[in-house]
């Protein structure tokens, strides 16, 4: 038996005769519940109906009315007009959520906390906008509204597979003499998993602190529920960030995406690499996986310490960000770095300011030559799918490397339903033949550059918390296009013809798809 089949028995046993089964039980009979109460108000009272169709009515103007993407409101409108009780009462729901407002509360409690520790150097503004007064305009946006500031003295090194970045996580984390903070959105037992561990635990053990924070999906299948208590008994702080739970609840589907590992205040590595196998092609899924990872040093590295501390602190609400913010390099030995702009930043989905979705337009509107972009899911809105379209239009070349063997099938025909439009206009589609991207990254103009977890999709762009690092005039920009175009050569051009050819009815499920786009 080989090693894919054993995963996959162990996954559905885990599923099985672990606490998964009970959440999702439990969830589908609330749903259940709610649906029988509706249909049973409905048959037995006469104004139960007619007093619904008003509330119904009310609720569409306020949906109407909100100030939201249209295609969160179309998600909304489809299922208020087609099962108007049901898809009303889901709504209000929805919006009472007390757990997403404890969150959103306490979110913005530690990001009040934390900014002092944060600051934007005038100088460096100064700086920036003798290079480009556009640049020095986005970044009063990136410290006004996504609260990180523009930094320099900094310094870069881009990985262009899953495989070097491990290694040199690896060899950082064993470097570690004060503390270590690592925060993923996937962690499942094998090598490269058990390599870190066995680290943590060694650092632990000679008085490194150590914390780990994933999030709380992993549980389903992956970990156990139990599994915090027992990094700790090896003297690893460890967190669930929102833990799954056996309630109906939208605070569930807002989930940390985000990948960030900090090692002594001075080291920082992000990117789309999570703790598991597949992601250093110790274990196959999808042919060959594709990921990236940065690994950034100097000043800019204080503002992943504070957005780890952010989402570490919404559980504890304590106050620690002066003991280890302020941690940096030791002067003496702190090499000089003088390469270009930084910008760390990250992106909550409660705050009602899409910072990664912004980040992504602007690069897009300000190309003059081209726009090189990697992502394992495309799923558009309209407002994305004109800056796209628009931007080759006006001749910037605008290519999107895209998986040729995707990880989900429905996510697949979703994106295969853009290709004809984008394609139409001069966007340039890539598959990439060998396997999965999972890569996310932007880069334009030999510039500018993106290095982060965040998706082209729905989920990435408005419901998760996400994290990346803007990089302007620095070296590690050359980097991500030489990855780019050498990823480009193994990769196959979609045409308009591919996209006439494709089959009607995957062609019909990708369009039927498009109303649930926000949901994916």
């Amino acid at each position: 038996m080989n090693k894919k089949v054993k995963r996959k028995i162990k996954s559905l046993v885990k599923i099985i005769f672990g606490r998964t089964i009970v959440v999702v039980l439990s969830i589908a009979l609330q749903i259940i519940f709610l649906i029988t109460f509706v249909m049973y108000f409905s048959n037995h009272f006469v104004y139960f109906s007619a007093a619904m169709a008003v509330l119904s009515l009310i609720v569409l103007i306020c949906i109407i009315n909100e100030k939201t993407n249209p295609y969160y409101k179309l998600a909304w409108v489809v299922p208020i007009v087609l099962i108007p009780i049901f898809g009303t009462l889901l709504y209000i729901f929805v919006r009472l959520q007390l757990g997403t407002r404890i969150m959103n509360r306490d979110i913005r409690d530690q990001i009040k906390r934390s900014a002092p520790f944060i600051p934007q150097d005038k100088a460096v503004m100064d700086e920036l906008e003798k290079a480009s007064e556009k640049e020095k305009n986005f970044s009063v946006y990136m410290k006004k509204y996504a609260g990180f500031p523009t930094l320099k003295n900094s310094g870069a090194e881009y990985f262009p597979t899953g495989e070097e970045a491990f290694y040199a996580i690896v060899k950082e984390l064993e470097k570690a003499e004060k503390f270590i903070f690592m925060e993923f959105f996937i962690v499942e037992e094998g090598e490269m998993w058990n390599t870190v561990l066995s680290i943590l635990e060694r650092k632990a053990a000679q008085g490194v602190e150590v914390r780990f924070m994933y999030d709380g999906m992993s549980s389903l299948v992956l970990v156990p529920y139990s599994y915090p208590k027992k990094l700790a008994a090896r003297g690893i702080k460890c967190r669930m960030f929102s833990p799954l739970k056996p309630v109906f609840s939208t605070v569930q589907n807002n989930r940390d995406h985000r990948k960030i590992i900090v090692i002594d205040g001075h080291t920082a590595f992000t990117g789309g690499v999570n703790m598991a196998d597949e992601y250093i092609n110790k274990f196959e899924r999808f042919g060959y996986w594709k990921d990236t990872a940065v690994m950034i040093k100097g000043d800019a590295v204080k503002s992943f310490t504070v957005m780890f501390l952010q989402n570490w602190n919404i559980y504890n609400k304590k106050d620690e960000y002066d003991d280890y913010a302020l941690y940096t390099e030791d002067t003496g030995n702190a090499p000089a770095y003088e390469d270009g702009f930084v910008i760390p930043y990250g992106d909550s989905p409660l705050d009602n300011e899409n910072v990664g979705k912004t980040v992504y337009l602007d690069i897009i509107n300000r190309a003059e030559k081209y726009v090189h972009i990697m992502t394992p899911y495309l799923i558009l809105d309209e407002e994305m799918t004109q800056a796209l379209t628009y931007a080759a239009k006006r001749g910037v070349d605008v290519s999107i490397i895209m998986p040729h063997i995707p990880d989900k099938k429905y996510a697949y025909l979703l994106a295969r339903s853009y290709y004809g439009e984008l394609i139409s206009a001069g966007v340039k589609i890539y598959e990439f033949i060998p396997g999965f991207i999972h890569a996310k990254g932007f880069v334009s103009d030999d510039k500018k550059a993106v290095i982060g977890s965040i998706n082209l999709d729905y989920r990435s762009l408005f419901l998760h918390f996400e994290c990346a690092c803007y990089f302007y005039r620095c070296a590690v920009v050359e980097d991500v296009e030489k990855d780019m175009l050498e990823t480009i050569e193994k990769c196959r051009l979609i045409t308009l013809d591919d996209c006439k050819k494709y089959n009607i009815f995957k062609k019909l499920a990708g369009r039927v798809l498009r109303l649930f786009a926000p949901l994916m």
